[in-house]
């Protein structure tokens, strides 16, 4: 497929591959350059304010495995036979 560089630095993606993707309006691609080819990568951007909250809550559940107060199981498998046992 061709796309043209239009005016302002602008392409347009073919409708075949925003729908492949599932893109749509305001949908946010990190541009790049690797080995000479023009790379576009749908994104997606969280607020800051979420990202804190992760954060925040991963070192909570990391302080809480330190002192032995969380639980630490070696599979999934074991998880779900603590879990079925209480």
């Amino acid at each position: 497929m061709l796309a043209e560089l239009c005016q302002k630095s602008q392409v347009t993606i073919p409708e075949e591959i925003i729908i492949k993707l599932g893109l749509s309006e305001g949908d946010k691609l990190d541009v790049f350059e690797k080995d000479g080819t023009i790379c576009l990568m749908p994104v997606t951007v969280y607020p800051k304010k979420y990202l804190n909250e992760i954060k925040e809550e991963l070192n909570n559940v990391k302080a809480k495995i330190a002192s032995g107060e969380q639980p630490v199981f070696d599979s999934v498998d074991a998880l779900f036979d603590k879990l079925e046992a209480e």
